[in-house]
Order: structure tokens, then sequence, then C-alpha cells
């Protein structure tokens, strides 16, 4: 694997890239999976008696089941070693939890694995999350593999990270590579800490890592089938409900099934069968993405919700443009319908982008690009430093994202005006 480059503002040379030791075992070797209450018992008792921060990891199955839940917990502790925790048969690992009382979670992009390790009541005190420590110090790239290679100079194998890991039982190679996830991560919270603090970041960073532990649920989505992969080709109504219905159709299945909606049916599939408005099932098996035997097999279950959406009258057809929302509109749409706020636009990215160049840090986590079209589309009534840190962090900006952009913002504002 090869390195990151330390400098972000060019291209390393093949003479700057560090040497890269593969990481191939755990020092302890790959522990049994505790997989019964007496095992648990055990590890339990172990990560209690130990001390300092705790790394922690999950394995889902997203791409083969239904939802997001977690089928394998590691955790390593200075003292107690490693612990691979399987919470299908041990759903509540609150035990651990309160082992684990006010200890600092380290995880890798920590958004993408509390809501799941919550459904197992583990809720961190706090969290030093290692991707948005590599963000905020500007490392090109911020995957764990590419981190740990950048700071540690160690190559950590990924080429497990999308198997199906609610297989049981879990091979062995897979159980190396779960071990191995967790095995530096406490090394590397160390280093990335003191180049954060070094930065001058250390602050920013702990605000960052509260509202990621802190972040509620998120909503539920509002007409979630138009995030079908291909919609984007169909702007009729009536091929719109066919989407709509094929979609609900899958839902339905892949929950019952406990199966990744793609497995049960392709967005293709579906979008196919929405420019083609088949009107029988063999109209529908003449379709390329139809013709697999499974899906052939099943021709008749999908052709249901096809007619039914042929046949909806035409004020329960969904609407071409989708749901209401507070969101501002496209920002392609801007210059035509408000071109004063196309103008803030396009002077706020500017400045939002010399910012980050400045300070080594992403764009996006500077300010999200939600919040810069909310601001630039309604900005407040007067605009100076105090009303635009005011609103930003109304909106749930950061006080160091406000404290960095907010000025910058005003002026750039005011010189519009």
């Amino acid at each position: 694997m090869s390195s990151a480059h330390p400098d972000v503002t060019g291209p390393a040379s093949d003479e700057d890239a560090p040497e890269i030791t593969p990481l191939r075992e755990p020092r302890e070797g790959v522990p049994a999976v505790v997989d019964t209450p007496e095992a648990l018992a055990e590890a339990v008792e172990r990560l209690r008696s130990a001390s300092g921060p705790v790394a922690v990891d999950a394995e889902r199955a997203s791409g083969y089941r239904y939802g997001q839940r977690t089928f394998l917990v590691q955790m390593r502790r200075e003292g107690a070693g490693t612990v691979l925790i399987d919470p299908v048969p041990l759903p509540d690992l609150s035990s651990v939890d309160e082992a684990l009382g006010d200890a600092e979670w380290v995880l890798h992009a920590a958004s993408q694995d509390l809501p799941g390790l919550s459904e197992q009541r583990l809720r961190p005190a706090a969290v030093f999350d290692t991707e948005l420590a590599a963000r905020l110090l500007g490392l090109p790239r911020v995957g764990l593999a590419a981190v740990v290679a950048e700071i540690l100079g160690l190559g950590l194998a990924k080429e497990h990270s999308a198997v199906d890991w609610s297989t049981r039982p879990l091979p062995q190679d897979w159980l190396l590579y779960a071990a191995l996830d967790v095995e530096v991560l406490l090394d590397l919270r160390r280093e990335l800490g003191d180049r954060l603090d070094a930065a001058g970041k250390g602050e920013w960073a702990r605000q960052e890592f509260e509202a990621v532990r802190l972040a509620p649920p998120a909503p539920p989505r509002v007409d979630p089938w138009r995030r079908t992969s291909g919609l984007h080709a169909i702007r009729d109504p009536r091929r719109l409900a066919v989407v709509r219905a094929l979609w609900q159709a899958r839902e339905h299945d892949a929950r019952r099934r406990d199966v990744s909606p793609g497995r049960v049916l392709p967005d293709a599939a579906i979008v196919a069968a929405a420019q083609a408005m088949p009107t029988s099932v063999t109209a529908l098996t003449e379709l390329p993405q139809f013709k697999g035997k499974a899906t052939r097999r099943r021709a008749e279950h999908w052709f249901a919700p096809v007619a039914e959406a042929l046949a909806l009258p035409e004020g329960q057809l969904p609407s071409s443009r989708g749901p209401r929302t507070d969101a501002p509109p496209p920002p392609r749409t801007w210059s035509d319908r408000d071109p004063a706020a196309a103008a803030r636009l396009a002077v706020a990215r500017t400045a939002v982008a010399e910012i980050g160049e400045e300070h080594q840090v992403p764009v996006e986590n500077l300010l999200t690009p939600d919040l810069l079209r909310r601001l630039c589309w309604s900005p407040p009534a007067r605009i100076d430093e105090v009303s635009v840190a005011e609103t930003l962090a109304a909106a749930g900006a950061r006080p160091w994202q406000v404290e960095l952009v907010a000025p910058r913002l005003a002026a750039a504002f005011v010189t519009l005006q």
C-alpha cells in the first residue's frame, strides 16, 4: 500500500515516501470470539480492570443484510488486549458499556459505527475520531489504511472490509482482519492528538468529536424512493409512480427477508421498468434487467406494483419536482431566481476555500455545504460579523468554525452591498 504524502500542498517524491511495514498479526494473536454470557463476563472484567482509552470498531453487512446492524464489535484496551464480541447471540452489551465507564473511545469514522453500537447499548462518554483528526490535519487521504500508513508507517490490509459479516462462523482470516483494525488505533490516537495540539487544532477536534458523539439519529427521509440510482433520467410522473411502487415492494421484501434491497431487485431493474412501462408480465420479462432466473421466477410479483402504478389516477401520481422542504433550491437555479443570492454564494465559496487552504482543512469540515447554501440564500437582515456568527451558530456550526469563517463571510457579503 502506498503512503499518503505528509505535505498536502504537492505530490510526494519516491524519496519522501515513508517505508511501509506490513501489519500481519496482532501482538497477542487473534482472540477467540466472545459469543456466550460466560465469555462476555470474563471479557467485561478484563476491560474493567484495564485503563486508558479503548479502541473500538464495528463490522456491518450492509451490502448483504437489511439495515445497518452490527455483526462484530472489536475493542482493545491497554492491559486487556483485544476483545472480539459477537452481538448476534449477545445483543445487550450494556455490561461492557458500564465497565468502560467514562473512558475515551477511539474510532475511525465514528459516525458510521456509533448508531449501530447504540443498538447494543454501547454509548461512549467521550470520543476521539481518527478520521476527523486526519481531516483537520489536512491529510489528503483519510481512510484508516491510508492514515495508518501515513502516520505510523504500517501497512493495514483492507481486503475484507466489504465481506458479509453476518456469516457464521466467521472465517479465521476475517477475524485476523477485524483484530488488526483496532491493533494500532491507540497508537494512532496518541500521534494524531499530538499533531493536533502542535497545530493549534486540539480544541477544534474536541468540538468536532463531541458533535459526532451527541449527534441525534438521522430523521426518516421524505420519499426515500427518490434516492433510487438512475432516477435523474426519469421526469414523467407516471414513470415516477412505477419507481415508487417497485421500490416500496422491494423494501417490503428486503425487510421481511433480511436481505439488502439491492440484492432483492437492483435499482437498474426498477428504472428500466419505469422507462419501459410494461403492460404485461411477458413485456416485463423481455427487459434485459428482468431476464435473470431469480427475477423471472418472481416476474408476476414484480409486475403487480407496476400495474398498480399504471392504473393510478392522475391526482395520486408523485410530483416530478420532489417533496417540498425548507432547503434552498439547487444552486444552478439561483442566478435566475435570486441573482443576489447567487453572488453571495460565489464570494462565500471563494472565502471558505481560501480559509481551508490557509489552515489545511477541507472546506466541508469548515462549514457544511448545506449550511453555507442556507446562509447565502437566507442571510440575516443586517449583514455584519455578529449577525453572520449568530446565524451560523444557530444552524449548528461549532464555535471554532464560526470564529474562522464568520468574519470573512461577513466581509465578503458587505462587498456586494
